[in-house]
């Protein structure tokens, strides 16, 4: 396969997502049995950002020419670990292997096995020739080079196993809101979005909040209030009691709606269920100190990104700032 119909093959999977037949609805109702987190709300709303952003022919193909991706390319196999976090997320990883003309050897995970599963098997159904250039397999061996994703722990694992390949390992990250007070209430609402997505499990959540001192917090939790309905989730409702737990039992200071918790902490990251928030008095200086923090993969905000757009990333958002193409170009 040359590159034109590569992409014409992917453009036709995301027309697929988008058509979103019996078929394809059978597939995201076995998904979520299998990852209750996954529930078909947000495993749609993930396929069908893919869909869009992603599988657009012309997106495809812009992608392609900004990143001097070759016709033809002399194959290598790539491993590929993917995460699980949240709905088809190692999705982008396999797109730039099978882009690129690499072969793309994945070990899926074990918390999205069927989405994943399913789009390699109507790749090679519409095209057996894909069934040469994506495989899956538990054991990653004789990979020319790797891709992984997984927590910080795992990560060390990954470096040492992988040190003498060329690889990419990515570890945990998160992102934040550096907020003015100047939102609007629509602005508020698109925020909640960036926090409960995928009940707030992706490295694009917001888990953080920057606000100004005598930050008034009340339109902010009216807003927030719009996403209450997790709480039926079993999950997620276990994970906010728990929290709420500690809190009252430390005697520590929260908000909260019925969802979700908003406690004061300095840490980026924040347990499922809860946001933390800190004061700031000098946005240029805190904007200088969120560069330099390793772990922040996104900002929102007022000259950030858009709020409500944090999980909406174009083809050429990469994830840890690392182009993926240009690593297997120069392979």
């Amino acid at each position: 396969m040359n590159l034109q119909e590569r992409i014409r093959l992917l453009a036709r999977l995301g027309q697929y997502i988008i058509n979103n037949s019996a078929d394809w609805q059978e597939v995201v109702t076995r998904a979520g049995i299998e990852n209750s987190w996954f529930i078909p709300g947000f495993t749609q709303s993930a396929t069908l950002q893919i869909a869009h952003n992603y599988l657009d022919e012309g997106k495809l193909q812009e992608w392609a020419t900004v990143n001097a991706v070759k016709e033809q390319a002399s194959p290598k196999t790539i491993g590929i670990i993917m995460a699980g976090n949240i709905p088809a997320v190692g999705m982008h990883d396999l797109l730039a292997v099978f882009m690129s003309g690499h072969k793309a050897m994945v070990k899926l995970s074990s918390k999205d096995r069927v989405i994943i599963q399913h789009f390699i098997d109507l790749l090679v159904s519409w095209q057996p020739e894909v069934s040469r250039f994506i495989t899956t397999s538990e054991m990653l061996k004789g990979c020319d080079a790797y891709i992984a994703t997984g927590s910080n722990n795992t990560s060390r694992y990954f470096e040492y196993y992988f040190e003498k390949y060329p690889h990419i390992i990515r570890r945990n990250r998160t992102s934040v809101a550096l907020l003015t007070g100047a939102e609007t209430t629509e602005e508020l609402y698109k925020l909640a979005d960036d926090v409960f997505l995928y009940f707030g499990l992706g490295c694009r959540n917001v888990t953080k909040l920057y606000v100004p001192e005598n930050y008034n917090f009340e339109p902010l939790l009216n807003c927030f209030k719009n996403y209450n309905w997790l709480i039926e989730h079993n999950k997620y409702k276990n994970n906010y009691d728990y929290n709420l737990a500690i809190h009252l039992l430390n005697g520590n200071f929260y908000m909260s709606t019925e969802a979700l918790l908003l406690v004061e902490q300095e840490a980026l990251f924040s347990p499922i269920s809860q946001v933390n928030y800190q004061y700031y008095n000098n946005a240029e200086q805190l904007a200088v100190e969120l560069k330099h923090l390793p772990d922040l993969q996104a900002i929102t905000g007022h000259s950030y990104i858009s709020f409500g757009q944090a999980q909406l990333p174009s083809l050429n958002v990469f994830a840890d700032g690392v182009n993926t193409l240009e690593f297997l170009n120069n392979l």
